[in-house]
């Protein structure tokens, strides 16, 4: 949409092919329905936050950058922004659908021709300048530029397929290898309904390859049914999704106390023994965690809940401390693309002009978005991504039509 609209204002004649049976069914999605369109850090502080390629996107970011997505969202198209705790931007409505009707309206004024319900199945060049769209149904479509903005294989339900992908294979392209990332980690430890849907605050998540610390996150978790979710899971499948998607197992360290030290956790434990010296290990337990997880390390260290306290050695409060300290667990997988909410890899970023978004292979195909091999963490950078891009592709078609 941003790259369509960008073109239009340009001068072009403009056609969007959607799919769908309405624009924006993957932005809908996004901020879990609010649209967390962008982030209020320093642009230049959004490198650090994209995983691969982030020099890549040195000219879109700084061409287009968070400043100006927040004024063309508030000042012209008059939807009230906030911004909410690590940057996040979204819609003071909390509706994603306020920022998609904005976007609609903004093409219908720059003439754009919007043809929902049509899937482009090929593209083939046609003539040394042109291309000839082959549609799903009816007559091909001729153009002479086209931008491959569908996004990657994350959502697959709002049509984000990876068809595009084999469209840019045909013409020449190649593509690095898809996997879902920003994603749901699948562990081989399944708690199902008793940790299922408990939050953790102010915890620390760090995955392992062996004796390589891949990553080490702090902040919010999730128990899901098959594994872990929540922002710190979800950033640091970043860095599991390529080991995992090759059929490696990574164990998995929850530091349930990172505020403690085990000294400070010893003498707190200590002190709880010392004033209930009688009671059992399993009444101690909801002291330090919600009750259903204090059960569940229990089992998983191997110590017995009904042991009274003061009959706990001092190898069992050293299981206890370490098991607090370093909750294990095993990655086996993620939950797939259904659940990712980007797609890591897509066009290589040696194979597009930086600062037009070009195609260096083939003369007049551009990329937007998830298509091409860069993805972020969460917090905004994604859709600041798919805003650059797509303005500086759509900015960039008037140079490659001399």
């Amino acid at each position: 949409m941003m790259a369509a609209l960008t073109a239009a204002e340009a001068g072009h004649s403009v056609t969007l092919f959607e799919k769908n049976e309405k624009l924006g069914k993957k932005l809908f999605l996004t901020g879990k329905g609010r649209c967390n369109l962008t982030n209020d850090a320093d642009i230049s502080d959004f490198f650090a936050e994209v995983e691969r390629n982030p020099k890549f996107l040195y000219s879109a970011f700084y061409g287009f950058d968070n400043r100006a997505v927040t004024d063309f969202f508030s000042e012209r198209c008059h939807v009230p922004l906030k911004t909410e705790r690590g940057g996040r931007v979204f819609p003071v409505s909390d509706h994603s659908s306020d920022i998609i009707r904005a976007l609609e309206k903004e093409l219908a004024k720059a003439l754009v021709t919007v043809r929902l319900h049509t899937a482009v199945t090929a593209i083939e060049r046609d003539g040394e300048s042109g291309f000839r769209l082959v549609m799903e149904k009816g007559k091909p479509f001729h153009a002479n530029a086209v931008v491959l903005a569908t996004g990657g294989k994350s959502y697959p339900t709002t049509g984000a397929d990876g068809t595009a992908f084999a469209m840019a294979r045909s013409l020449g392209h190649t593509v690095t290898p898809l996997l879902p990332s920003l994603v749901p980690l699948v562990t081989e430890e399944h708690f199902g309904e008793r940790l299922a849907g408990l939050t953790l605050k102010n915890v620390t998540l760090t995955i392992y390859d062996g004796r390589k610390t891949l990553c080490s996150e702090f902040g919010e978790l999730l128990f899901t049914h098959t594994g872990l979710s929540g922002p710190i899971a979800l950033k640091a499948s970043c860095r599991a999704a390529e080991r995992l998607g090759d059929g490696k197992k990574l164990a998995l360290s929850l530091d349930l106390k990172p505020a403690l030290t085990e000294e400070k956790l010893t003498e707190r434990i200590l002190r709880e023994i010392e004033a209930t010296p009688n009671q059992a290990l399993k009444t101690l337990m909801p002291r330090l965690l919600p009750k259903s997880l204090g059960e569940v390390l229990l089992e998983a260290a191997s110590l017995p809940p009904q042991t009274r306290l003061h009959s706990l050695t001092k190898e069992m409060r050293q299981t206890l401390i370490g098991a607090l300290k370093a909750f294990p667990l095993t990655a086996v997988d993620t939950a797939g693309f259904r659940e990712a909410i980007i797609t890591n890899g897509g066009i290589p970023v040696k194979e597009i002009d930086p600062a037009t978004m070009e195609s260096k292979l083939v003369p007049g195909l551009f990329f937007a978005g998830e298509m091409i091999d860069c993805d972020a963490h969460t917090g905004g950078f994604n859709l600041q991504i798919a805003w650059s891009t797509g303005r500086l592709a759509g900015e960039s078609i008037k140079r490659s039509e001399k």
